[in-house]
């Protein structure tokens, strides 16, 4: 007997959104403001299961802090983090410009992702090793010992570039700053921070290790071997999913965020998993405080999905009306994370609209003056870049005969 059946057909994911058709956002699971339970920093990793799908959010919508992750931050600590997220907005902005000038050939903002690496860095110590993608400079530019002239430099692959042209423009570089070189090779940076955490408490060491990787990164096969070396040896590492909803021109269902969580595959494999709302800058703090505490207890990893939305172009080489509503960014409901912590500021009586003007003005001078200064050393445009001799330097600690002939070769 022949049994007939429905030919079998693929299920190929589409975003709520297009250009002429407004995003639906309803596919955005959002608990209110304070109502997610924050449970001890050495609770076993199944038991955060609920923490994977809800989302755990400090600021209402009124600018006030509330729940059990509320934090106690000092106002200062909080203006310092307004100004931080402020200053890496109008940098970004300014090397846009400047890309659009021919001055440097490539840039990626992280416009509307500020709070997610500015204000985890403040839940970080000194001697802590992040492992970013291109879109965490507000790790570097939130820090007093970073001149924002020596990124420029970098980015303009000019004379002073103090990686001397061997890396792309936003993939920086500081050990100083525990910011291990950005790769552009996707979900390589996840495991290399496991590694770099597992070696920490090898030697006995009280350093943990954090890492960020893209939604639509995850679907490759290094962040999954990550996740089970992670689990396995209770690695000190946080791992922060920064879902953004577009990679690219791929919407986050393609990797796999359909009808589930990022975070909830932590669970699946032994992580505690945490569902984050990363434009809160309160609730950022506390979500990586906790982690952090976690890590260096030894109490495990801890993987982080971040709620957020990449409210410009993929990069300069991109043009996202060609794949969303223009207007999509000012429709997500999660807002714009420097405006909700002003508004927070506002509301405890700790700044104003007069101070914000203000700082807005002060921090474009300072980006604007480093700007001039990394243009002495020269940019695309005027062609100044690094002597054909550094390609001979920092690859030996005593460079060889055969290297010394080449260099000789070449009149360098």
């Amino acid at each position: 007997m022949t049994t007939h059946t429905a030919p079998l057909r693929l299920h190929v994911p589409e975003p709520t959104g297009r250009p002429g058709r407004s995003t639906d956002f309803s596919y955005l699971s959002i608990s209110p403001a304070g109502a997610v339970r924050k449970p001890p920093v050495d609770t076993p990793a199944a038991d955060t299961a609920d923490l994977a799908t809800s989302l755990v959010r400090v600021l209402d919508d009124d600018g006030r802090a509330v729940g059990p992750w509320a934090p106690s931050l000092h106002p200062e600590r909080l203006r310092r983090g307004l100004r931080a997220m402020m200053k890496t907005r109008i940098f970004d902005a300014r090397m846009l410009i400047a890309q659009r000038q021919k001055k440097l050939s490539f840039y990626m903002q992280c416009l509307g992702e500020e709070a997610i690496a500015v204000a985890h860095a403040q839940a970080l110590q000194e001697g802590d090793m992040c492992f970013p993608t291109y879109r965490q400079q507000g790790l570097l530019i939130s820090r007093d010992d970073i001149p924002l002239s020596e990124l420029i430099c970098q980015l303009m692959s000019n004379e002073a570039d103090p990686l001397k042209g061997r890396q792309l423009p936003v993939m920086y570089s500081y050990k100083r700053a525990g910011f291990f070189s950005i790769s552009g090779n996707l979900a390589t940076q996840v495991i290399q921070a496991v590694g770099w955490a597992m070696a920490s408490a090898i030697k006995g060491d009280t350093r943990i290790a954090s890492t960020w990787i893209g939604d639509g990164s995850t679907a490759a096969a290094d962040f999954h071997t990550a996740l089970t070396f992670a689990h396995v040896y209770r690695a000190p590492v946080i791992i922060n999913v920064v879902n953004n909803q577009w990679a690219i021109s791929t919407f986050q269902s393609i990797a796999g965020g359909e009808g589930t969580t990022f975070a909830q595959r932590g669970v699946g494999v032994g992580l505690a998993s945490l569902r984050v709302d990363g434009n809160d800058f309160l609730a950022v703090y506390a979500a990586s405080r906790w982690a952090a505490e976690r890590a260096r207890g030894n109490h495990g990893p801890t993987l982080i999905e971040w709620e957020t939305y990449r409210a410009g172009p993929h990069s300069t080489s991109d043009d996202p009306s060609k794949y969303r509503p223009a207007d999509d960014w000012q429709r997500f409901p999660l807002g714009d994370p420097i405006e909700r912590l002003k508004q927070h500021l506002i509301a405890i009586g700790e700044w104003s609209e007069e101070q914000h003007t203000q700082a807005h003005q002060e921090l474009e001078a300072e980006v604007l003056a480093a700007q001039k200064e990394a243009e002495r050393h020269g940019t695309l445009l005027d062609g100044r870049v690094p002597s054909a001799a550094t390609i001979f330097e920092g690859v030996y600690k005593d460079m060889p005969e055969h290297l010394r002939r080449q260099r000789q070769q070449m009149g360098v």
